[in-house]
C-alpha cells in the first residue's frame, strides 16, 4: 500500500471531531506526505440530570456516525477520547445508563476510603498514578451498591464503548487502561493484587489490546448508516487522547524534550522508558501513564484551558482573539493562581473563584475580562514550568526544548509565556496532535510509517511549526516561582 485514507475519531471533553487523514509512503527518494482535514465537528455537552453530571454518549455516537458519513470511503477507522470514564453493559451487551462525568461529585471523599485499605503510598508504588479524585478506581468504589453496577457484566472505557458499537467487538486499549489506576506500569498488565485488595473484579474489563492491533470491522448496519459500501477495519490506536497527542510530538530522534499537551487540561511532562515510582514522585503528584512502543508518559495534570473555557462560557462566549490581544498588553504576573488547584475542577463561577484565589495569595484580584485572561495564562505558564522542572529533577533528565501540542498551540500568548517562564525554546504544533497520532498509528498498522521516531519525523517535515524563544529577562518569573514554592 503506497497511500492510505483513514478516519480519526477524536473525542474531547468539550467537542468531538472526525478527521480525514491521508498518508503516503516515501517514493523514489521523496519523503512521504501526511495531511489532516476536518470532516465533522460536534459539541460534547454534558447533561446535569437529577442523579448527577452525565455524558450524552448517544449524542456523541451520533456525531461519530455523521462524521464517518462526511469523511467518505476510508481504509481504516480509529477512536481516541478523554480518559477514566466508562460505560457499563448488561448481560445482553446493552448500555446501562449514560456514563458518569468525571467532574461529578460522587467521588468526593472516596480516595480517603480507598487509602484505608490500600495506603496512598502503596497504591502509587503499584500503579504509578497521581492522585486525582476521579480516577476510574475511585469511580468504581463509588459505584458499589448501586443497582446499575449490580447489573453490569462489562465495563468499557469511552473509546472502547464507541468501538464496540461500531464493530460489536469488546476490548480494553492499554494506554487508556493505564489511567484507571488498575494497571502496573512495570508489567504493562493489570495490577491484580491492587484489584483483589479493593474487591474490584477485573473480569468486568474486556481483554487488553495494544495500539495498532485490529479491533474489528464496521458492522453492516454501521456501514449503511455511514453510507460506506465496503468492509472497513477499525484499528486500536492510542485511545487515550494524550497518548495519541504525545505520539504526535514532532521531536527529533534523540532530542531531550518535554511536552505540554494543551486543551481542556494541560498535561506537562517527559517521555520515559520506565516509570518513576518513588515516594518523592508521589508527593509531587506525577503520574506514570503508558504510551506507544513501551514508553511511559511521566506527567502532571494541570487544570489547563478549562479555566478560560469556563470564563468564556460565563461571559457569553465573546471572541477570544481580542481578549488575548488585550491580555498581552497587560503587565506579567500581576495576578497569579495555582492552576493545578482542585478548587477549579467543578464548573460554574470560575471568574469569582479565580478572584478569590488571587486575594488568598495576598495579591490583587483581576477586575476586567482581559485581566482574568492574563491571570489564567500567566498561571498556566507557571504551572507548566513547575511540572517540567520537577519532572526533570525526579526522573534525572535534562531537556533542551519544550513542545506544545494540542489546542493551546494556537494560543501564541500562552506559548510565549511558557517559553519565558521556563527559559527554554517552545515549539508549538500540531494543534490537532491527538488526531495526527491517531492517524499515524493506523498508517503504521498498514506499513506506511515505521517506528515512533519515524512517525515524528514525518510530522516535523510536513506540518507547520512555530518556535518561540524565551525572553532574556527571567527575573520576575524566577521570583514568583520561588514565592510559589515557599508557599507550598
Amino acid at each position: 500500500m503506497s497511500s492510505f485514507v483513514c478516519a480519526a475519531v477524536d473525542l474531547g471533553a468539550s467537542s468531538g471531531r472526525v478527521m480525514a487523514g491521508r498518508v503516503s509512503a516515501p517514493k523514489q527518494g521523496a519523503p512521504g506526505d501526511l495531511a489532516l482535514t476536518e470532516a465533522h465537528r460536534f459539541p460534547n455537552r454534558p447533561l446535569r440530570l437529577p442523579e448527577g453530571l452525565r455524558w450524552d454518549v448517544l449524542g456523541l455516537y451520533g456525531g461519530v456516525l455523521d462524521g464517518l458519513r462526511a469523511v467518505g470511503p476510508v481504509d481504516s477507522v480509529g477512536i481516541d477520547s478523554w480518559a477514566v470514564d466508562y460505560g457499563l453493559l448488561d448481560a445482553d451487551g446493552r448500555l446501562l445508563g449514560n456514563p458518569v462525568h468525571y467532574r461529578d461529585s460522587r467521588t468526593d471523599g472516596v480516595a480517603e476510603r480507598v487509602w484505608r485499605t490500600v495506603p496512598a503510598g502503596e497504591l502509587y508504588a503499584a500503579t504509578g498514578l497521581q492522585h486525582v479524585p476521579f480516577n476510574t478506581l475511585y469511580q468504581l468504589v463509588a459505584a458499589r451498591g448501586t443497582a446499575q453496577f449490580a447489573a453490569a457484566r462489562r465495563l468499557l472505557l469511552i473509546p472502547d464503548l464507541i468501538t464496540y458499537w461500531l464493530t460489536g467487538e469488546e476490548g480494553t486499549e492499554l494506554t487508556n487502561a493505564s489511567t484507571t489506576q488498575l494497571i502496573d506500569p512495570r508489567t504493562r498488565d493489570w495490577s491484580y493484587r491492587t484489584a483483589d485488595r479493593l474487591g474490584i473484579d477485573l473480569a468486568l474489563f474486556a481483554p487488553l489490546r495494544q495500539p495498532g492491533e485490529a479491533a474489528g470491522r464496521l458492522l453492516p448496519e454501521v456501514l449503511a448508516e455511514a453510507g460506506l459500501a465496503s468492509p472497513v477495519p477499525v484499528t486500536a490506536v492510542g485511545s487515550h487522547d494524550t497518548a495519541s497527542a504525545v505520539a504526535a510530538v514532532p521531536a527529533a530522534d534523540g532530542a531531550a524534550f518535554a511536552y505540554v499537551c494543551t486543551g481542556t487540561w494541560s498535561l506537562a511532562g517527559l517521555e520515559l522508558d520506565a516509570p518513576v515510582l518513588t515516594e518523592e514522585s508521589r508527593a509531587a503528584n506525577f503520574t506514570n501513564e503508558l504510551g506507544l512502543d513501551g514508553t511511559v508518559r511521566y506527567l502532571r495534570n494541570i487544570m489547563g484551558l478549562w479555566l478560560l473555557q469556563e470564563c468564556l462560557r460565563e461571559w457569553g462566549d465573546p471572541p477570544l482573539q481580542p481578549l488575548l490581544r488585550e491580555a498581552a498588553a497587560l503587565p506579567a504576573l500581576r495576578w497569579v493562581v495555582d492552576a493545578g488547584d482542585p478548587e477549579f475542577l467543578a464548573p460554574g463561577g470560575m471568574e469569582q473563584r479565580i478572584a478569590a484565589a488571587c486575594r488568598r495569595r495576598g495579591g490583587p484580584a483581576p477586575g476586567t475580562r482581559a485581566e482574568v485572561t492574563r491571570c489564567i495564562l500567566d498561571s498556566l505558564a507557571l504551572a507548566h514550568r513547575r511540572a517540567i522542572e520537577e519532572a526533570q529533577r525526579l526522573a534525572g533528565r535534562h531537556v533542551d526544548v519544550v513542545h506544545i501540542v494540542g489546542g493551546g498551540a494556537r494560543n501564541a500568548l500562552l506559548c510565549r509565556l511558557t517559553a519565558d517562564a521556563l527559559g527554554l525554546p517552545v515549539v508549538a504544533g500540531p494543534a490537532e496532535a491527538a488526531a495526527f497520532g491517531n492517524v499515524l498509528v493506523q498508517a503504521r498498522a498498514r506499513g506506511l510509517v515505521g517506528d515512533l521516531p519515524g512517525m515524528r519525523a514525518l510530522l516535523a517535515t510536513t506540518q507547520p511549526l512555530t518556535r518561540y524563544e524565551p525572553c532574556a529577562d527571567r527575573g520576575a518569573w524566577d521570583r514568583v516561582a520561588r514565592e510559589d514554592l515557599t508557599a507550598r
